[in-house]
């Protein structure tokens, strides 16, 4: 059996479980900034996130980006989840935060555990739990608060999901996933210094407060 399968999920699902998803996964590994899911694909695998962190993000008309949620180790995506049992196109991208390692498992197999086993019923519920409840806060953070806080939650999730308080991280990369100017952000990230939240090196962000 996969000991990464065990690692990671097996305190989830049971003994039979895992061995089926050892027989059939795929394991793929990717290099941090790449694509994983691009908008409009057809999703033909559902992920297991086995290690690193993924970046969720949408895009409007004019091609601009805004950073929806991240995934970590011991996750999956509630909107792959979606295209995978609806068979539509994709309507996020997924970008590797980090370096990361799937185990992609066939979209036709999805229905058929949710009736053959309980813990995988309860995972994939649980999984569109957290991923509306993270939806809601990125609602919530775009609503009602402001672009300081915004920024600052930003970089305090990228250093969680990341596990380094240090970001290698340029100005323009924040700007892109928030959706406002590089500008705005060079202004605010010297505010938050000022106020001893993160420190401002040449090409990295030490967050202070967690």
């Amino acid at each position: 059996m996969h000991t990464d399968i065990v690692t990671n999920f097996g305190y989830l699902f049971e003994k039979e479980l895992l061995e089926d998803i050892s027989k059939i996964g795929i394991t793929k590994n990717f290099k941090a900034d790449s694509t994983i899911i691009e908008l409009g694909d057809y999703i033909k695998s559902m992920p297991l996130l086995i290690s690193g962190a993924i970046k969720i993000l949408r895009e409007d008309e004019k091609g601009e980006e805004l950073v929806l949620y991240y995934l970590e180790k011991g996750d999956t995506c509630a909107m792959t989840l979606s295209c995978c049992m609806g068979q539509t196109k994709s309507k996020i991208r997924a970008v590797a935060e980090t370096d990361v390692s799937l185990i992609l498992l066939p979209k036709e197999k999805m229905a058929e555990w949710l009736t053959s086993y309980k813990t995988w019923q309860s995972f994939i519920l649980q999984s569109y739990h957290n991923r509306v409840e993270e939806l809601l806060q990125a609602v919530d953070t775009i609503a009602f608060f402001k672009m300081d806080e915004r920024l600052f939650k930003y970089l305090k999730d990228k250093a969680m999901v990341t596990h380094n308080d240090v970001l290698q991280v340029t100005h323009k990369q924040i700007s892109e996933d928030l959706h406002t100017s590089r500008v705005v952000i060079s202004r605010l990230l010297k505010k938050l210094e000022n106020e001893q939240k993160i420190q401002l090196f040449r090409n990295s962000i030490k967050i202070l407060e967690l």
